[in-house]
């Protein structure tokens, strides 16, 4: 185990290198120069072209990778094109809200998820697994939009129970909302995964084997079934979470919450590469990270698993 971990943390290594690659020359694909879009392209074609030489998108673009390697291995995401504030420092602020959002949306989804496709597994082709599944595609079929605009109406206008905006400071009441939101669209995904992993394990031979000896259907059901059905709901969270953490613009920009989602939308728009860079490859990073760590978690869940 000790050695399947230190071989999965040194992969981490080429992966990182590749996406820093990626997010480099990609950024550079988009359309737009941040000068002219910064400047205005009534500005004499001088002062962009000294303006671009400060900021060094005059050099090659293998120079600019190197520097932007070497930046980020020390911590330096570089300097906003636009604003001049801090690359790192604006993401470290904003990263704390995207973080509970996903986190609290996929604790929602995970718990509510789960939950129902276990009950649907164990009441499949019944009135109550069809109920479920119906649940579970309207969920995943609303908009994140509609929904949040539904839930304002519901828990802010008719009820004033929360905020629909985000206060200015932290509140957990300015938080709830938009983890509903998210964690509304995701049940629907987790009850799926859910369902259809729980009835590949339920029709297997030793499934029937315990329940003919007697013991009881809930200890078959959780300690027996759902252990072993543990694998394939874990990775569904893994990736449910790091969606959430890349795809919370939507609802951050409905609820007026300062996330990082907004800061990368604000920088492709300004074609700012540093904060687009900055931003994207801490997502990434962090997504792979939490896979890193999923896969780590299988051979604690599954003993049935050997890492050679």
């Amino acid at each position: 185990m000790i050695k399947y971990t230190i071989k999965r943390l040194l992969q981490l290594i080429p992966t990182l290198f590749v996406l820093t690659f990626i997010i480099f020359f990609m950024v550079r694909l988009i359309p737009g120069d941040p000068v002219e879009i910064m400047l205005g392209t009534s500005v004499d074609r001088s002062h962009i072209e000294v303006e671009r030489e400060r900021l060094g998108l005059n050099d090659p673009l293998p120079e600019q990778y190197v520097n932007f390697v070497v930046d980020a291995l020390h911590g330096d995401l570089g300097t906003s094109i636009v604003s001049g504030k801090d690359v790192g420092a604006e993401i470290k602020k904003r990263f704390v809200p995207t973080f509970i959002l996903a986190l609290g949306g996929t604790l929602v989804a995970a718990v509510i998820g789960v939950i129902f496709g276990i009950i649907a597994a164990t009441h499949h082709n019944k009135f109550l697994d069809n109920f479920i599944m119906v649940i579970s595609l309207t969920s995943v079929s609303t908009p994140s939009f509609f929904l949040a605009l539904i839930l304002m109406l519901i828990f802010t206008v008719w009820l004033g129970w929360f905020p629909s905006v985000w206060m200015g400071t932290f509140s957990w009441k300015s938080m709830v909302l938009p983890i509903m939101t998210l964690g509304t669209q995701a049940i629907g995904f987790m009850t799926r995964t859910t369902r259809s992993a729980m009835l590949d394990v339920i029709n297997q031979d030793y499934i029937r084997t315990s329940k003919s000896r007697g013991i009881p259907n809930k200890i078959v059901v959780y300690s027996h079934a759902l252990k072993n059905a543990l694998i394939p709901i874990i990775t569904a969270i893994g990736l449910r979470f790091g969606g959430l953490l890349a795809g919370a613009t939507l609802v951050e920009t409905v609820f007026s919450i300062p996330g990082i989602g907004r800061y990368l939308v604000d920088g492709v728009g300004n074609r700012d590469y540093p904060v687009i860079q900055g931003t994207v490859l801490v997502l990434a990073v962090t997504f792979v990270v939490v896979n890193t760590a999923v896969d780590l978690i299988y051979a604690f869940v599954d003993p049935r698993i050997k890492y050679d």
